[in-house]
């Protein structure tokens, strides 16, 4: 058990994951968009450049497929680049880089090359940010092979994941959230890690299993604190990593509780959901005692007027109402 040492920020415990790492393999490169001299948009990369120097804090044009063939080209030789980008929305931009190359080199050169990257990307929902800057994109990734994807829910795991993100030989897409930048937990004093694919429950309970990842786990933690008034006691599972799926840890709690509720802020359609609850389908099919729930916005581009986008996000109410229809069924 990791001993508890001080409460810092979501965003100051990725500062510091980047830090430790820096300092401790010189390998380490960071690039992106306003991250040196600026520090960052949210600031996550304040003071390394200062410390570390322009040669190992790049900032780089706004080119997107700069940004990521140039980290491909530095992996290939040798180096743990980690990129940004600055939204998910653009990642798309760059796809022929992470999809068609990133992912790909090891498995076409039998091994003889890899591109061990990690892509640090930052969720903005629900502030009016439009269609284009507002998406999640996540379960994209999911479907392609060779990617991890990883979008912690706290300060411990943010620092914890991502210094395992950098250590790996994989491509990472890290995804933060912005309202979470400034929410703040404990972390250890030492040097910690914490293994990606690793769910955790977060929650106990018999009744449901709910799972989630990112911004949702403190709205479904605060809607099974207002259903526990109820009678209905929650599981919910804090996914951390969305690839590779913790299947066995969902598994095992839905055998218990019989009923499965997912939760993204990604869109339900081919989603982080629909995964869930065909794994559960094909392994615990006989251990359910309702249909599942999926709970995620609407298939639509997110509005940008505040009355829309205040039905669009997901909130306390919704998460209710899907856990208690699963709940009624039987």
């Amino acid at each position: 058990m990791v001993k508890m040492g001080r409460i810092v920020t979501f965003a100051s415990a990725l500062n510091e994951a980047l830090y430790e790492e820096m300092e401790r393999d010189e390998r380490v490169i960071l690039l992106g968009e306003d991250i040196g001299v600026f520090g960052g948009v949210y600031k996550v990369t304040k003071g390394l450049l200062e410390k570390f120097g322009p040669s190992r804090v790049i900032d780089t044009p706004i080119s997107e497929e700069g940004i990521i063939g140039t980290a491909i080209g530095m992996a290939i030789m040798g180096l743990k680049p980690v990129a940004e980008i600055m939204y998910p929305d653009f990642l798309p931009v760059c796809m022929n880089q992470l999809v068609n190359n990133a992912v790909k080199i090891k498995y076409m050169s039998n091994g003889k090359v890899s591109s061990p990257i990690v892509v640090r990307t930052c969720i903005i929902q629900g502030r009016g940010s439009g269609a284009t800057h507002s998406q999640v994109l996540i379960p994209i990734f999911m479907h392609i092979p060779g990617f991890q994807v990883i979008a912690p829910s706290n300060p411990y795991d943010a620092k914890g994941l991502l210094k395992s993100a950098i250590r790996s030989e994989r491509v990472t897409l890290f995804f933060e959230n912005v309202v979470l930048y400034q929410k703040k937990g404990e972390i250890p004093d030492g040097e910690y890690t914490i293994p990606i694919g690793s769910a955790e429950i977060k929650r106990k309970g018999k009744d449901v299993t709910i799972t989630c990842f990112s911004s949702t786990v403190d709205i479904v933690l605060n809607a099974a604190l207002k259903l526990e008034k109820e009678g209905i006691e929650c599981e919910v599972i804090d996914l951390r990593t969305l690839w590779p799926l913790d299947e066995k840890t969902i598994i095992e709690s839905v055998k218990k509780t019989g009923r499965i509720v997912t939760v993204e802020n990604s869109w339900g359609v081919c989603g982080v959901g629909s995964e869930i609850i065909t794994r559960v389908c094909e392994k615990a099919i006989d251990y359910l005692l309702a249909p599942p729930v999926r709970i995620s916005p609407p298939h639509i581009p997110e509005p940008a007027s505040p009355a829309l986008v205040k039905k669009y996000v997901l909130s306390e109410d919704k998460v209710i109402d899907g856990i208690k229809k699963v709940i009624e069924y039987g």
